[in-house]
């Protein structure tokens, strides 16, 4: 008998939730994004949930308009080794730039998480939208969409090849013959390439998983050809299950296309799910979390996905304005969105500007209702799991945890306890072999 496919579940945590006026709502926690012991219940609840994993993003540029979330918060990979050391199966996940970064630093960084959390790291892979990150960085423009993209790509190859530069079994550490390792297991990496030049080897060994898991969120084009080469899972934001499997069918071809296995390449929609006793209820909720929301902060919100254009100057009644090309060297899957759904819909600049702050989803409804829809995406072709993102915490997560995952459990769609002790193997990916044990490996069979 065929075993059952399980859904794959992580939580993005970011603060009171992802609603820019969630810290507004009577359940929240206003300074739940520098709040470290809100942040540790958070994510033991989602262990004792048997979640995959934890998720923290990162933005590398603010200014008085940005999401209250987003003006101050940790950084997050010094937020998940604290996490690292509160909890034991779940995955621990965050987002760091390429653009704005150096391979070895980051290589380092993310093998130190996975060593911390005996195999749970995870990185989302991002090349930085907002231009204004150059200015804090000490550079003289903001890449452009494409370069940093190609940039992307030759430094995940950086920083896999150092991971591999200890083979498994370098280590010997024999005190009777003062052998500490086996030097023809360490290999230096000598990387010279169209933005780097790196040497190697690595100053710290693999992680019990091999390598912390590679998670991509880009939805352009070459968003999307860079994740189905590289990334282990992917986030995604289609509103609608057609969407979805649309997207989900076109990343499994293009993995296919680069010699890999599409069962390993994990595609998580991202999933609001907003749940009451009754449809009317959940309507409310919604309609609550909606009305938290000031113009004038919308008007921001919105313009920040425009490289913090001001939308004042318009007529907030009138139908949204004609923008041309603006925007598409930042968010460009998400400007491309924003455009067509205001034509598709003829919404005013007013309309858009809160429909960006609380999108309306699928999973609106009953516990019932929202698991059906989960499942229907589930089997559909159009998911292999779920990105929860909340507009607001805690609320949303413990109505989810507490109403919604029971009955996908009780339908075998999701696990009741942690099949492996490493997030690779709890996600069902294989642990990668180093490149240099699986040439010696090549060279044995051939000869």
């Amino acid at each position: 008998m065929k075993e059952q496919r399980m859904m794959r579940m992580g939580v993005f945590l970011s603060g009171s939730g992802g609603n820019m006026a969630s810290w507004r709502h009577p359940s929240a926690v206003p300074d739940g994004a520098v709040n470290l012991q809100y942040y540790q219940g958070l994510t033991r609840k989602a262990e004792d949930a048997k979640l995959d994993f934890v998720f923290f993003g990162d933005g590398l540029y603010i200014s008085e308009k940005s999401h209250p979330n987003f003006l101050v918060r940790f950084e997050p990979l010094t937020l998940l080794a604290a996490l690292a050391m509160d909890t034991t199966n779940i995955g621990l996940a965050a987002t760091l730039s390429t653009t704005y970064s150096d391979p070895y630093t980051v290589a380092r960084q993310f093998s130190s998480i996975d060593h911390l959390s005996n195999g749970r790291a995870g990185w989302n892979i991002v090349t930085s939208p907002l231009e204004g990150s150059a200015a804090n960085y000490n550079k003289p423009e903001h890449p452009k969409h494409d370069l940093r993209y190609r940039m992307a790509g030759e430094f995940v190859e950086i920083t896999k090849g150092l991971w591999d530069s200890w083979e498994d079994d370098a280590f010997i550490r024999d005190k009777e013959s003062g052998v500490f390792i086996n030097a023809e297991k360490l290999h230096r990496l000598d990387h010279k390439g169209e933005f780097f030049n790196v040497q190697g080897p690595l100053n710290i060994s693999r992680s019990k998983q091999g390598s912390p898991v590679l998670i991509q969120a880009g939805s352009s084009e070459s968003g999307r050809g860079f994740a189905s080469k590289v990334a282990d899972a992917i986030f995604t934001g289609q509103s609608t299950r057609d969407e979805a499997a649309r997207f989900y069918k076109d990343v499994k071809q293009r993995a296919k296309s680069a010699a890999r296995n599409p069962d390993e390449v994990l595609i998580l929609p991202g999933c609001g799910p907003i749940v009451g006793d009754t449809t009317e209820e959940a309507e409310a909720k919604y309609q609550e979390i909606a009305n938290l929301v000031v113009i004038d902060d919308a008007l921001n919100y919105l313009g920040r996905y425009f490289n913090d254009m001001d939308f004042s100057p318009y007529d907030l009644d009138a139908p949204f304005p004609d923008l041309g090309d603006f925007g598409r060297n930042g968010w460009e899957s998400t400007t491309d969105k924003i455009k067509q759904q205001a034509k598709d819909e003829n919404l005013t600049l007013r309309e858009m500007a809160l429909r960006s702050t609380t999108p309306r989803n699928e999973f609106i409804g009953t516990p019932t209702q929202v698991a059906d829809s989960m499942q229907d995406w589930f089997e559909k072709g159009a998911a292999d799991g779920f990105m929860l993102n909340h507009s607001v915490l805690p609320q949303g997560f413990d109505d989810f945890v507490d109403q919604v995952l029971p009955i996908l459990k009780e339908r075998g769609l999701f696990r009741t306890d942690y099949e492996a002790d490493t997030l690779r193997g709890n996600l069902g990916l294989p642990k990668p072999e180093n490149r240099y044990t699986q040439k010696v490996k090549s060279r044995e069979i051939m000869s």
